[in-house]
């Protein structure tokens, strides 16, 4: 389907061999552990297992805009409505500075996940990207870096989500969450409901279908790009020219340090390359829903940043989890337009909620089905075509996660992990064009291999930017992945099987 040309699959372009005929067909020899950590899967059998289950398969119903509305509502609002007040402080005005940077870093790497979207549209993402090209141990690093980026993203989203619908409460009932039951330990609270809630809202509307989903994800992505175009009109007559100045305090380390927490918020259309096994031609339509949704999200986020550090200044945005309510509220004078963004915001933020908790459950379906983690993750039940225990226990422990854990370390984490698992987009592509020049492409990165480089080093210079404390956490997850390889998936995946 994808290689009409390119003669079957064999031991020079896979290092699964003959295995790519069929899962455990042929057994294969004793190998040496260097031989089975860099293992490879086919690109052919990737495709072909595509929407296979446990017990049951996924169902192909997303059309185009169902994968751009599944990118937007992945990517916008997240750092708008709830990052930014993370990013000023480090960077004041020169935030929109951060923005572009982390967005031109996005782009790069959007390249390449529409050209590998459309080569192997599966729902692994990078993961099964760097199965095919880099082999099995890479890519299960990759896969747990996803596992990172996905869930706590989910978690640390829910969290300022919390944060608005206070706003929301205050506003219309005159009442809010008590601190403790709002916020987690280290931000003066016990337990953040709200998060929690949210996370178990989002589980609610995955587990009655992929098709529900979206449609329920399309409607709160209009309500959020009119929400933002709202605060924009209203935010726009209180600029104020001095708030512009100093514009870049901190310095370019502050502009990076904040680009490199705000590329968290770039993670959008990764979560629409999850959607493979259940797009209608995802050779098609995902290439033009990852750029289209980056060239959206981009846009409005520069734009809305610039409003904001135009009507209040950079120095008050510190410790604000609803900054774009509070800028409505200074600026009119009236808490009608704030409640107005508020009430956008409690919608905008679910979406992220919802389309990035369906991409984590996508990928471990992934992971499952290649053996590396336990069956249950990719059982689907076959009435609905839904992964339901995969996506109780993902959105469990997200919910916990979020009902625990402060935002700005849950942010930084989540771009160290994002960062990482975009970099070896960019390497699969450049060991893909070179091991199988032939395979029809529906999209192509141009002047590869140096976007594909220049977005690896991108990627590089942005997690150098993260401070010490995100390296030591970054560090101490991969080796507690490895040692899960190590010890259940190297043994236990299905390439693995195969060979005994």
């Amino acid at each position: 389907m994808l290689d009409h040309g390119a003669a079957p699959p064999t031991a020079e372009h896979s290092e699964a061999g003959p295995r790519a005929q069929a899962p455990g067909s042929q057994r294969l020899g004793p190998r040496g552990l260097s031989s089975r950590l860099l293992r490879r899967k086919p690109v052919e059998l990737l495709v072909a297992e595509g929407g296979q289950g446990e017990g049951g398969n996924l169902r192909r119903s997303l059309g185009m805009w169902q994968l751009t509305m599944i990118s937007i509502g992945a990517t916008l609002g997240t750092g708008i409505f709830v990052v930014l007040g993370e990013a000023v402080p480090d960077a004041g005005p020169a935030v929109i500075v951060s923005f572009v940077i982390a967005g031109l870093t996005a782009l790069f790497s959007a390249l390449s996940y529409a050209e590998l979207a459309g080569t192997i549209p599966v729902s692994g993402s990078s993961y099964s990207y760097a199965y095919a090209t880099l082999g099995e141990l890479v890519a299960w690093v990759c896969g747990w870096c996803l596992i990172l980026e996905y869930g706590v993203s989910v978690a640390a989203v829910a969290v300022g989500w919390g944060q608005y619908l206070n706003e929301l409460l205050d506003g219309t009932l005159g009442v809010t969450i008590p601190d403790a039951l709002a916020a987690p330990p280290g931000d003066g609270g016990l337990f953040n409901l709200p998060a929690l809630l949210v996370v178990l809202l989002a589980m609610a509307f995955l587990l009655g279908g992929a098709k529900e989903s979206a449609r329920a994800n399309t409607i709160m992505v209009g309500v959020k790009i009119a929400a933002l175009v709202l605060f924009c009109a209203v935010a726009f007559t209180g600029i104020r020219a001095g708030n512009y100045t100093p514009f870049m305090p901190l310095g370019m380390a502050g502009v990076s340090a904040a680009g490199a927490t705000l590329f968290f918020s770039y993670i959008g259309f990764d979560a629409a390359s999850t959607a493979g096994e259940e797009a209608k031609n995802p050779q098609r339509d995902l290439p033009r829903a990852i750029m289209l949704s980056l060239v959206i999200v981009t846009a409005l986020y520069c734009l809305v940043a610039a409003v904001a550090v135009g009507a209040l200044p950079w120095k008050r945005f510190a410790g604000s989890e609803a900054a774009l309510a509070g800028i409505m509220k200074d600026v009119t004078g009236q808490s009608f337009w704030a409640v107005l963004l508020a009430a956008g915001a409690v919608v905008a933020i679910a979406s992220v909620v919802l389309t990035v908790l369906y991409g984590q459950t996508r990928i471990l379906f992934a992971m499952s089905r290649d053996g590396l983690v336990p069956k249950v993750f990719s059982r689907v039940h076959p009435g609905s075509g839904v992964p339901r225990a995969n996506t109780v226990i993902v959105s469990l422990f997200c919910g916990v996660l979020a009902a625990a854990i402060p935002l700005g370390q849950l942010a930084d984490a989540t771009s160290i992990g994002t960062l990482f698992a975009f970099a070896l987009v960019n390497i699969a592509v450049i060991v893909l064009r070179r091991t199988r020049p032939t395979m029809e492409r529906t999209f192509r990165v141009p002047l590869a291999p140096l976007f594909p480089l220049v977005g690896l080093g991108l990627c590089l210079w942005m997690m150098g930017s993260l401070d010490r404390v995100t390296w030591m956490v970054f560090g101490v997850w991969m080796a507690v992945g490895l040692v899960l390889y190590f010890a259940y998936g190297m043994r236990r995946s299905r390439l693995a099987t195969a060979e005994k």
